[in-house]
Order: structure tokens, then sequence, then C-alpha cells
């Protein structure tokens, strides 16, 4: 069993930033894709951000310029750094992996953005 563990959540002012960093249980060498979704309350969870196996991103229209994924195959893990937050970013933030036929979740950490 795959096992994504999030961090880096918490509290922050609009216009401030948070890292959020993904630890998985193995190497993420052999996954296809690596990712951010977010969910806010009342709300359909969302992509914010992936990126491939051989580098390739795709963010969320609304959070360019102000988020970056990258990924540290020596570390096993996958990192946002978000910048510029805006109230509207709030959410619970999931880390997301894709494997073949197997996607993975992990737990989920909230960002609050606090205007």
């Amino acid at each position: 069993q795959v096992q994504l563990v999030e961090s880096g959540g918490g509290l922050v002012q609009a216009g401030g930033s948070l890292r959020l960093s993904c630890a998985a249980s193995g190497s993420i060498v052999g996954f296809n894709t690596l990712g951010w979704y977010r969910q806010a309350p009342g709300k359909q969870r969302e992509l914010v951000a992936i990126i491939t196996n051989d580098g390739t991103i795709n963010y969320k229209d609304s959070v360019k310029g102000r988020f970056t994924i990258s990924r540290d195959n020596a570390k096993n893990t996958v990192d946002l750094q978000m910048n510029s937050l805006k109230p509207e970013d709030t959410a619970v933030y999931y880390c997301y992996a894709r494997r073949a036929f197997h996607s993975y979740w992990g737990q989920g950490t909230q960002v609050t953005v606090s205007s």
C-alpha cells in the first residue's frame, strides 16, 4: 500500500506564502503523475497542479504565476510552493499520485488564507 503524507498547511494572511510537501512511502520514480488537488467547504475537489515523470506540468488557470509544483526523486517528495495567496485559495489540499491503473491520495492538509 502506497502512503502519501502531506505537511506544510496552516493559516496565512492574504499575500503570504506557504510551501506544501508530500512524502511518499516509497520511490516516486514509477508514478506517471504526481499532483495536488484541493477541496473547499461545500465545493467539489479540483485539480491545482500536476507533474509527470518526465517533468511536464499543468496548472489550474487561477493559480498560474502564483503556485509552483516540483518533485524530488531523491527524497521521494512532491512540493507545492504557493505565493501571493488569496482567500479563495482556502481549502483542504490533497496530494495525488497515479501509476498505471492505480491512484493514491494523501489525508489532506488545511490551508486557510485570511483577508
